[in-house]
């Protein structure tokens, strides 16, 4: 039988202070099944079997082993966590109390100087007291004045160097009829002061997962059922995995570039968009499409004999050498010229766009249209090795002799005639890769695309470049959706786009996943391709951005004409692009034509150069 000294130690229990002695007395006698509904006998069980542990973590790994719980988090993820100095986490909410737990636990797995804002009546758990920066959320008379000392302990905290973690939206996420989307309500303006106060760098935070549809049924009668139901929904989590995603810091100098308003978004957005990334990679789906299955996948071609290879390039005329150093040549020719090149070519394609989720399969990557396109590659003198090489196709030569179905990019797209009446001669580039070997820095990629800044500057009238831009499923789907959303709303479609049909489109994101996509690229200011690529650094595990490809074109002043998925290339999605050099800034211009070059190739076409 419980005494009433043991009710009177009790934690979590309903307490009601009645003048009334008769409701009083009718209070204490549903109290104990009232408590046993909502789940607090359960955690007053869960804690009995637990308060003998004073460590804080030690106390929560102990709560998670009753409950047979865990977090789920990548070696990686935690490395994002700064392990010192003035530091914000903000978080989603979306069980109300198993969450807070984890933001702790994992935190200090990196650093012991963590506090959580947390709701005033977790400050009845000895262990976890000095964990928490107690705020009451219930809006009470004396609730301002208990949320001001503890927003003034949370500055001194964060101004001491040390880490703050907070759930902005103060209470835990519902279901919102008009979106029908289980998130946290909006959070809390408080967020961007506190930022500005302390000059501490931001960490989003991302919880996956919900409460139940009962708990969300409640909540939509009244929102104090939410309330009632959370010990329940901690207790009902026995067995989970709790999946948390962490991004990258954000400096407290962007922050504060921002106004309050614009601020909150920001961090709201970022911290929902690891929700994309945790989704994606956790759907069977979305892995299996990354890349084809192993036992689709020939075994490449054996490499071809470096000697072989040496002597079709010596024997390359000297006019079809573009840039000669010590260390490198970037030539061109063409398939007859060069058989065993082509060959190793083909072979070093397929090896490089396995690495990276793409790839046809194939032994090696060799077409048709190779046969009489031109082959622009980079050698290495010392190594005797191709380092990279792109796939050059001349308009005013091919649709002569083969029409529109002699261009690569006709099997992606469906091109209307007038799109080439009105380009020009041209060059249709793709196929471009620089190996595995040779990425590690830019050097490969340089050299390819001044080979091809004095090809146009020998052939000045193809003053037009176009071709497919490749982004693998290596993205996330939000990613992916975010480039295209920023091509089409920020860069904008070129003009000759109506000319343009995609055989297989890019599939418009849902209408909820769109808008945020779009609301995120106007928030950062997306004018810029660097602004957007570091966005999407911060959703991809593997922090990669933009493709430097596109990054490139889109410099040089690339519009895009379309999108397609190719299924035939482990259903990348294709950005057909396309940039007039003679409108291309003259000093860019120079970075690959040279100061000669670029002079030239403007007076061909009227303009002046930089220096002019």
């Amino acid at each position: 039988m419980q005494t009433h000294s043991d009710q009177s130690e009790r934690i979590f229990k309903l307490a009601l202070r009645c003048k009334n002695p008769v409701g009083q007395r009718l209070f204490s006698h549903l109290a104990p099944p009232l408590e046993s509904i909502v789940a607090l006998r359960a955690m007053e069980q869960i804690y009995a079997s637990v308060r003998k542990e004073e460590d804080p973590v030690r106390f929560i790994e102990a709560v998670f082993s009753i409950l047979e719980t865990r977090v789920d988090i990548t070696e990686r993820d935690l490395a994002r966590i700064p392990k010192q100095g003035p530091a914000i986490a903000v978080a989603n909410h979306p069980f109300g109390g198993i969450e807070g737990l984890a933001l702790i636990w994992l935190l200090r797995l990196v650093r012991p100087d963590v506090k959580v804002m947390a709701n005033f009546l977790l400050g009845r758990i000895p262990q976890l007291r000095d964990s928490f920066i107690l705020v009451d959320p219930f809006g009470r008379p004396e609730s301002s004045r208990a949320n001001i000392r503890g927003l003034r302990e949370a500055i001194r905290w964060v101004e001491e160097g040390d880490m703050l973690a907070i759930f902005p939206s103060g209470t835990v996420s519902h279901l919102h009829l008009r979106s029908l989307q289980v998130t946290d309500p909006k959070w809390s303006g408080t967020i961007a002061r506190l930022f500005r106060h302390t000059k501490a760098s931001a960490l989003p935070v991302y919880f996956a997962g919900c409460n139940g549809p009962l708990f969300q049924m409640l909540g939509l009668a009244h929102p104090l059922l939410r309330t009632v139901m959370l010990p329940r929904e901690m207790v009902n989590k026995r067995g989970r995995v709790i999946e948390a995603r962490v991004g990258d810091p954000i400096p407290s100098r962007k922050l504060c570039a921002y106004t309050d308003d614009e601020m909150v978004d920001l961090l709201r957005d970022r911290t929902y968009l690891l929700g994309m990334r945790a989704r994606s990679q956790a759907t069977p789906a979305r892995r299996s499409i990354r890349r084809p299955k192993v036992a689709q996948l020939e075994p490449l071609v054996e490499a071809e004999p470096a000697e072989v290879l040496a002597e079709e390039v010596r024997s390359l005329p000297e006019e079809q050498i573009l840039v000669e150093s010590k260390e490198h040549l970037v030539c061109y020719a063409r398939a007859n010229q060069i058989p065993h090149l082509l060959r190793e070519i083909g072979r070093l394609r397929e090896y490089t766009f396995r690495g990276a989720g793409e790839g046809t399969g194939k032994a090696l990557d060799i077409d048709a249209f190779d046969e009489y396109y031109l082959h622009l590659f980079v050698w290495n003198r010392e190594k005797q090795e191709i380092m990279g090489a792109y796939r050059l196709g001349r308009t005013d030569e091919i649709l002569p002799r083969h029409g529109l179905g002699g261009l690569y990019t006709q099997t992606l797209f469906r091109y209307h005639r007038e799109l080439f009446n009105l380009m020009g001669p041209a060059l249709e580039m793709g196929r471009s890769f620089v190996r595995p070997e040779y990425q590690r820095s830019y050097a490969g990629l340089l050299l390819l695309w001044r080979g091809i800044g004095e090809y146009v500057c020998r052939h000045p009238d193809c003053k037009t470049l176009f071709g497919p831009v490749s982004i693998s499923n290596g993205y996330q789907v939000i990613s992916r959706q975010l480039i295209v959303a920023y091509l089409r709303q920020v860069e904008q479609m070129h003009p000759w786009s109506r000319f343009v049909r995609p055989r297989n489109p890019f599939r418009r994101a849902k209408p909820g996943l769109r808008r945020r996509a779009l609301t995120y690229s106007a928030l950062e200011d997306a004018a810029d391709i660097d602004g957007i690529s570091e966005v999407i650094s911060h959703i991809e595990e593997d922090q990669k951005g933009v493709p430097i490809l596109l990054k490139n074109y889109l410099k040089l002043g690339a519009c895009p004409l379309g999108f397609n998925v190719d299924p035939d290339f482990s259903d990348v999605l294709d950005v057909l692009v396309l940039v007039d050099l003679s409108k291309t800034d003259p000093k860019l211009l120079e970075r690959y034509m040279g100061k000669d070059g670029a002079a030239g190739f403007l007076e061909y076409h009227g303009r002046r150069g930089a220096a002019a």
